[in-house]
């Protein structure tokens, strides 16, 4: 079986598009409350750089996600969506969790940020384990 590099860039999208859903409309408020950012501090940002740099780290993570699933022969939504909650549990969850403790940071603001990447990374191993590549 080879990469389907359709199904890695349309889930690389979707993260990226539910990015900007969760923190620009769902947790706009809340989000920037915890963070202590202003309406006018948050107008003086450029976003360019960040909106490509999280492109291209959804590329990767969409990238070694499908790989996974290549390896695991991952052949459903559900099977690609477990995966992607796995890994959330595993390596992004535990990873910052732990910072987020020895920052002192709030748990409220760690379930925003980090939930957003639950149900992203849950949707993409869907999209990628359902997707199945024509081999014609």
């Amino acid at each position: 079986m080879r990469r389907n590099y359709a199904a890695i860039v349309v889930s690389a999208i979707v993260f990226w598009l539910l990015g900007a859903l969760w923190f620009g409309n769902l947790f706009t408020k809340p989000w920037m409350a915890l963070e202590g950012m202003t309406m006018e501090q948050a107008a003086k940002i450029n976003p360019l750089v960040p909106y490509i740099v999280a492109f291209i780290c959804d590329l990767v993570m969409a990238y070694v996600l499908a790989s996974i699933c290549l390896w695991r022969q991952v052949d459903s939504a559900s099977k690609g969506a477990s995966l992607g909650v796995l890994f959330w549990i595993g390596f992004v969850a535990t990873t910052s969790l732990v910072t987020y403790m020895f920052e002192g940071r709030s748990l409220h603001l760690f379930l925003i940020n980090y939930g957003y990447c639950l149900v992203g990374m849950t949707i993409m191993g869907a999209i990628l384990g359902a997707w199945k590549k024509k081999t014609a």
